[in-house]
């Protein structure tokens, strides 16, 4: 079964449907519309720059090529990650980038040896695509997850304190927020997978049954996918964690104040 194309002209008529939230916008005075089309123009733009380089990757195939490209995709979302969270970019950039790529790599790694079995773990189709998918979905909750930890001891500097001045070791003092930021940066994907096939269908599967491919087979790729997300998810989170501690933190156990961006204070 092939994938039915779809035309410029008829890709073209989906952008009418910007026209009903637009005019809700308009008249309930809510201050979207602006939003809604530069969103939708970035997006646009961008997807058809992909596709265009993806076709390229795809047919050269270079593992150096592929591996880097993967690179660049970690190293866009964790300056997504770290400007959404309201941490200061500059501080904490490269320990996030290690903590990102290191879970990242891990994960679609082991997926492309051990569970999809390929011959050659770099192939563009797999590394790039699975690696997106991870970053695009671990990406929420490793933003959830640095905010809640950082945001949550420095509004509760008075109680950390306290807990410092008994005696506690920075890491016992941090514990309990480490614990909210992972269980927090979790709940989305762990909503997601408990309502998936009934409520809703996911992306993966759609796209891998659109294309011909059947629903059993579409369905394992999904399961392998939500697992590799919750693994990602988690050791970003965490890793993301221990490694700017030592940044974030002075040797005394205070939290610095210049880690946040200046409006985040």
């Amino acid at each position: 079964m092939e994938v039915i194309n779809i035309s410029f002209i008829h890709l073209g008529l989906t952008f009418l449907l910007l026209i009903i939230p637009i005019i809700i916008c308009r008249i309930y005075r809510i201050a979207l519309c602006k939003d809604i089309i530069y969103a939708t123009v970035r997006m646009t733009v961008q997807l058809v720059l992909i596709g265009f380089f993806l076709k390229y990757l795809f047919k050269v195939n270079n593992p150096i090529l592929n591996f880097l490209w993967l690179l660049l995709m970690i190293s866009i979302a964790v300056y997504s990650a770290l400007n959404r969270s309201g941490m200061k970019i500059s501080k904490i950039m490269w320990p996030t980038f290690l903590s990102f790529s290191l879970a990242t790599l891990l994960v679609v790694f082991y997926l492309n040896t051990f569970i999809i079995r390929l011959d050659y773990v770099l192939d563009a189709r797999y590394l790039i695509i699975l690696g997106g998918m991870l970053l695009g979905n671990s990406l929420r909750g490793n933003i959830i997850g640095i905010t809640t930890f950082y945001k949550s001891i420095q509004k509760d500097q008075k109680e950390f304190f306290y807990k410092l001045s008994l005696g506690a070791t920075l890491e016992e003092a941090v514990l309990p927020y480490l614990r909210e930021s992972i269980e927090l940066a979790l709940k989305p994907s762990l909503a997601a997978m408990a309502t998936m096939g009934i409520v809703a269908l996911p992306g993966m599967m759609t796209g891998v049954i659109l294309g011909g491919v059947s629903p059993d087979i579409a369905i394992k790729y999904q399961i392998m996918i939500m697992m590799g997300i919750i693994v990602s998810t988690v050791i970003s989170v965490v890793l993301t964690i221990i490694l700017t501690k030592p940044i974030c933190f002075t040797p005394y156990g205070i939290l610095s104040s210049d880690i946040f961006q200046k409006d985040q204070d």
